[in-house]
């Protein structure tokens, strides 16, 4: 088999990433860091036998795996197999059906004599320890998580012989949304539930809007057409409330059932998006209404070129007509905040794909933010 010339010429460059973190880290906790930096030939090693892995099929199914570069002793509770395995594809495939679900990792050390092997799986992984997950066939996401909640961050994405390398210095675009910085991992508690949204829309697979316009507010009906076929009344308010309701330690048992009743509730309202139309909410997250069909305002230009960017490393900014972003989906949304400026659109297309459209002041237009490569 020949190998994936994606692995060879992506790993160099997730190297300098977790380097960057290694030293960052050390810095701040005084020369210390809990996770072990990988080598090129391991990164290498694991993209290949991942990618190889995402191509086969067991039983009919493709294999999900996530694989964590840490040692037995790294991990608090560590399943440990009676004989570690070889690192391959078609070991993976076989062992995949037992990991696949979320927070279960494959944990992937060298022997004595330096050979990669899956030693067992674990739950509990070091902070910024190397994380690779198959995301589908030959589409695979290499992450780490930075805090000890176990949040996750994206840090490269390959699919086929394509390779994207987030960059983090996204946030410090001009006027940059909220979003588009908790996405990138610098965490920001007004717009964690967003994110939440954003990964649930795009899970559904159906493509969807949904409007975050400000509270306290009805302009945004000057943009939806009349009647609309399904408003909320009253204003239904379970995730502003639970937003409200959080619990202050996190350690607290009541904290769990507070996550779990926060889940189902951003379920139900990303769920709403899979109808033909938009949802929209407010800022503080209440529901106003989902199906709604966006109108040009009345005495408003029509939206036409809109600035495009995405935070991967090469992704230079471009000048484009809204016509070239995508189908009704994203033409409307665009024309919403063109209208709407302190309002933001999120699209997910039926093919993955998924914008934050903004209005930017400083350069008075339209930004549309593609950001799939932070949602895999």
């Amino acid at each position: 088999m020949n190998g994936y010339l994606a692995a060879t010429t992506a790993a160099p460059r997730i190297l300098a990433h977790f380097e960057r973190h290694a030293e960052s880290r050390a810095r701040s906790a005084g020369g210390v860091v809990s996770a072990v930096l990988p080598g090129v030939e391991t990164i290498e090693a694991m993209i290949d036998a991942a990618f190889w892995a995402s191509l086969r099929r067991e039983e009919g199914y493709v294999p999900k795996i996530s694989l964590a570069l840490l040692s037995p002793d790294q991990s608090r509770y560590p399943l440990r197999f009676e004989r570690p395995l070889p690192l391959n594809p078609a070991v993976l495939t076989r062992v995949a059906p037992a990991v696949e679900r979320p927070g279960i990792h494959l944990g992937v050390w060298p022997d004595e004599r330096g050979t990669l092997q899956v030693w067992g799986t674990t739950r509990t992984i070091p902070m910024f320890s190397f994380v690779l997950e198959v995301a589908a066939p030959g589409l695979l996401v290499v992450k780490h998580h930075r805090d000890e909640g176990g949040k996750f961050v994206n840090v490269a994405v390959l699919e086929g012989d394509e390779v994207k390398i987030v960059d983090e210095q996204a946030s410090r675009l001009p006027e940059c949304p909220n979003l588009l910085t908790s996405l990138l991992g610098f965490d920001n508690r007004e717009t964690s539930l967003l994110v939440q949204l954003a990964v649930s829309m795009r899970a559904h697979g159906r493509g969807g809007s949904l409007l975050v316009v400000p509270s306290g507010t009805d302009s945004w009906r000057e943009s939806i057409l009349q009647p609309i076929s399904y408003g909320v009344t009253p204003t239904f308010c379970e995730l502003a409330e639970l937003v409200e309701r959080e619990p202050s330690d996190a350690d607290d048992p009541e904290h769990r059932v507070w996550q779990e009743a926060v889940s189902d509730a951003v379920e139900a309202i990303a769920g709403l998006t899979a109808v033909d139309g938009a949802t929209i909410i407010t800022d503080r997250y209440e529901l106003l209404a989902f199906g709604a069909k966006i109108a040009r305002r009345d005495g408003s230009l029509s939206v036409e070129d809109v600035i495009v960017t995405e935070p991967v490393e090469g992704g230079d900014k471009a000048v484009v007509h809204v016509t070239r972003l995508g189908g009704t989906r994203h033409l409307s949304a665009a024309q919403f905040v063109h209208d709407q400026r302190g309002a933001v659109a999120l699209v997910a297309s039926v093919d993955g794909r998924f914008t934050i459209f903004a209005w930017t002041s400083c350069e008075n237009t339209v930004h549309a933010h593609r950001v799939e490569a932070l949602l895999l």
